[in-house]
């Protein structure tokens, strides 16, 4: 049975986990930490995450790039993997969690959806073919609460889409993030939109604008649900790996 720590237990998401945690009869959330306190939660959570007891397997880090540092030091004086959920990373974070994973086995990714992933593939697929020719645009929604624009969804797609110019072209590409005033489109602009609105969960959309024709590729989260299932998957596929930065396209084979 995997003992999992839910970090951001009385989040959105971490609520959805640890509900969703009870539909499986391998893995069990022990404990969580949170910095605020919720009286009805089913296990014991802590507002430190240095407080925890609980003998656990591995971290899933749905939370805030704040408590990034307390999490990866957790992880490496007991050795353990880390899932992270969490979007919204500095370079410099980033860079902690790859000196970590020298150490530790981490699971990093800006969307636990395994559609969004697949889309990731396809847009892949689809920039051989229209990339030189077709204007193209990402627009993401997301609910009104949601800190930070744009989505790490959306900052996935563009580096895809920018590793795959310079690989090919040697060029860089100008992402412009919104419009405004009177200014022609550029030959290498890309344009990314980022919606708050309501209580979208989150949908992110590539258009490609031909002369006459668009294609669109495009995915919709329905559910909370689709995420909570990549977190618990997640963890399931890092448990037992060797040191090292794991993703969805690993546990995958995308």
């Amino acid at each position: 049975m995997l003992k999992i720590l839910l970090n951001g237990i009385n989040g959105r998401m971490g609520k959805t986990i640890e509900e969703l945690s009870h539909t499986y009869d391998n893995l069990e959330i022990i404990c969580g930490v949170d910095n605020k306190q919720n009286n009805e939660n089913k296990v014991k959570t802590y507002l430190n995450i240095n407080d925890v007891q609980e003998k656990v397997d591995i971290i899933i880090d749905f939370s805030h790039p704040n408590s990034l540092d307390s999490i990866l030091t957790y992880a490496l004086n007991k050795k353990i993997g880390i899932v992270i959920c969490t979007t919204g990373h500095t370079k410099e974070q980033l860079n902690k969690i790859n000196d970590a994973s020298k150490t530790i086995p981490i699971f990093i990714s800006y969307n636990m959806s395994i559609g969004i992933n697949v889309l990731q593939k396809l847009l892949k697929t689809a920039l051989q073919s229209l990339y030189k020719d077709y204007d193209i645009e990402i627009t993401e929604k997301h609910h009104n609460q949601k800190l930070d624009s744009p989505s790490g969804t959306a900052i996935m797609l563009m580096d895809t889409i920018n590793n795959f110019v310079k690989d090919k072209f040697n060029e860089d590409v100008d992402f412009n993030h919104g419009r405004l005033g009177e200014k022609k489109r550029e030959k290498k602009e890309i344009g990314v939109h980022s919606i708050r609105c309501g209580n979208m969960i989150g949908s992110h959309e590539i258009l490609f604008g031909g002369n006459n024709e668009i294609i669109e590729l495009k995915h919709t989260a329905i559910s909370r649900d689709v995420f909570a299932q990549g977190a618990l998957k997640a963890a399931l596929y890092l448990f037992g790996k060797n040191s090292g930065i794991y993703n969805m396209n690993s546990m995958l084979n995308l």
